[in-house]
């Protein structure tokens, strides 16, 4: 069984991320022997005063193949119990745990995800949905506001075209160079492209900039190259600030 897992608000400031806490429930899901986990992915949500958040409002969601249906409830009891016990103080954590039988049409849950960038939603809204979508939605401490976040932060991964992914790729130092082609050698890069959806030539060189991380693309990690004007080095890694619109 498919499923996306998201969490949203367990931190605060001096505690460990909630990207932290995604990727040790990734790992324990697999520890256990219930299945294969991928990639955790950061959905960057609104940030508007009305919004309580730590310090950036995003959610953390990641895919994981259950080897059998029976093993849901178990790990949606495991990772309700987890988040109250990993959570800082002061947080509002939330959990969505959506299966794919369960999914139907994507589209409105699609939508919530991408209505989360631009608009003040509310806990309602998303317990509404979840319920008409037959979605597990929950709140695990505080006042459960990050159900919200959960939910669209499912959204946003099911559609495929947002987020980046966790942690950086150790590619080399910053001024390193390589062959396009020995980019796709590294287990997170299913595909390279440049910004503007171009296919580098694999025997182009690219220089490393710092703080290398790849973004979900049509489902993919993808990791993107700037064009440098160069012919000698044609392409260079995204840089920080170019990453912050995915």
């Amino acid at each position: 069984m498919n499923i996306l897992v998201c969490i949203d608000d367990t931190d605060n400031l001096e505690s460990r991320g909630t990207g932290e806490l995604a990727s040790l429930l990734a790992a324990q899901l697999e520890e256990r022997g219930w299945g294969e986990s991928r990639f955790v992915t950061r959905h960057q949500l609104l940030v508007h005063p009305d919004i309580p958040y730590t310090s950036h409002n995003s959610a953390m969601c990641f895919a994981a193949t259950l080897k059998e249906a029976t093993l849901l409830p178990r790990f949606i009891a495991h990772a309700g119990s987890f988040l109250e016990r990993e959570s800082a103080g002061g947080s509002d954590p939330g959990l969505c745990v959506a299966a794919a039988p369960q999914l139907g049409d994507p589209a409105p849950l699609v939508a919530f995800g991408r209505a989360a960038k631009e608009l003040v939603l509310d806990k309602a809204a998303a317990y509404a949905l979840a319920g008409e979508l037959s979605l597990h939605l929950s709140e695990h401490g505080g006042s459960g506001q990050g159900v919200v976040g959960a939910l669209a932060g499912v959204g946003l991964r099911l559609g495929g075209n947002d987020g980046r992914l966790k942690g950086r790729l150790p590619l080399g130092p910053a001024g390193a160079r390589c062959r396009v082609g020995e980019l796709g050698n590294q287990p997170l890069v299913e595909a390279v492209r440049g910004v503007d959806g171009s296919r580098p030539d694999p025997t182009a060189l690219v220089e490393f900039g710092e703080k290398i991380k790849t973004v979900l693309l049509e489902g993919k990690s993808v990791l993107l190259l700037e064009a440098t004007g160069d012919p000698t080095v044609p392409w260079r890694t995204c840089s920080r600030q170019r990453l912050k619109h995915y």
